[in-house]
């Protein structure tokens, strides 16, 4: 089974299913290998800059490599029993790597606290897609940080595992969510990580680099196709994309702020601590509950332009080697 046909399975299967709790997710093992590592490693290295920057390369390192050593390993043992083994193992993976419709039911139970609830449950609600504190949030706060986590999850959540699921099958997948995983858990500038979490908020600024592009590229594509401001999208993405202290972040919110004609981001309260971080997007309106709407929509249809992309180019190499045998 090609990649491309894997991503085709996972994604048709994500859109179905989701993310059931009947099925442990790979992501919670990750975390729970992450938690007992960095207990291990913090007990057993210097309490110093050095040492906590060393033990936090070994973490990266460890999470990395080893999945991607045991999952290939247990894909190669799956094939080795039955192809089709290998191949339900691969496209579970991939569809377990994806989280469209996780993303999509997440962002609309945010819109329904806001339509039939109170201001305290849409906090709630939003704090289970962002990292940041909510009690602060007033309504149009919870919009904007619903539609923020759309997008920069639509990268992370979607593009990126669908990129690497395409290049390097589930494997090279998996290795993507662990260090994804690492960011989101040891990858912050504060005191406790600032040191230890260095290496695997690198890691994950390199393996989103290319990816966060393009799915800043596939935002402007779906605003075009769902009736958005795509020239808001490309020029805002143009000026905005670098106003981050993440290489990668503001790529997405940009285009997304550029194709719903809102303004993103903003000072932000982390662990009960303010931050000011610059805005993204023009002021032209304030947001409102259709802009999660409007934009799960672009999400959704990105995914699908993104899938085709990956199945056109499968085609393209294809018939590259039937040219070059012949």
């Amino acid at each position: 089974m090609n990649h491309a046909l894997t991503c085709v399975a996972a994604l048709a299967i994500d859109a179905i299913l989701g993310d059931p709790s009947w099925i442990r997710h790979p992501v919670v093992v990750m975390g729970s290998a992450i938690e007992r590592l960095e207990t291990t490693l913090r007990a057993r290295f210097p309490h110093t800059p050095e040492g906590e920057v060393a033990a936090g390369r070994l973490l990266a390192f460890t999470m990395a490599g080893g999945t991607l050593a045991s999952s290939h390993l247990a894909l190669w043992g799956a094939r080795k029993l039955h192809p089709a083994l290998g191949t339900a193992l691969e496209v579970v993976w991939g569809w377990q790597c994806l989280a469209m419709r996780g993303l999509w039911d997440e962002a609309n139970n945010v819109l329904d606290k806001l339509q039939t609830s109170t201001l305290a449950d849409a906090r709630e609600a939003v704090g289970r897609i962002v990292g940041r504190d909510t009690e602060h949030l007033d309504e149009q706060g919870v919009i904007r940080a619903a539609v923020e986590s759309v997008a920069e999850s639509f990268s992370d959540g979607v593009v990126a595992p669908m990129l690497h699921l395409f290049v390097g099958g589930a494997s090279l997948a998996l290795t993507y969510k662990a260090i994804n995983t690492m960011d989101s858990m040891v990858g912050y500038r504060n005191e406790r990580y600032l040191h230890f979490g260095s290496a695997a908020a690198h890691a994950d600024d390199v393996a989103n680099y290319v990816p966060s592009r393009v799915a800043a590229l596939l935002l402007v594509a779906s605003a075009a196709l769902c009736g958005e401001d795509a020239r808001g999208a490309w020029r805002i993405w143009r000026r905005d994309r670098r106003k981050h202290a993440s290489p990668n972040s503001a790529q997405t919110e940009s285009a997304m702020a550029g194709a719903l004609g809102i303004e993103l981001a903003g000072p932000a309260w982390y662990f009960g601590q303010r931050h000011d971080k610059p805005t993204i997007g023009d002021t032209t309106r304030n947001p409102t509950p259709d802009d999660i709407t409007r934009a799960g929509h672009m999400m959704v249809t990105g995914s699908v332009v993104c899938l085709a992309l990956c199945c056109a180019a499968q085609v393209a190499r294809r018939c590259a080697g039937l040219g070059l045998r012949t």
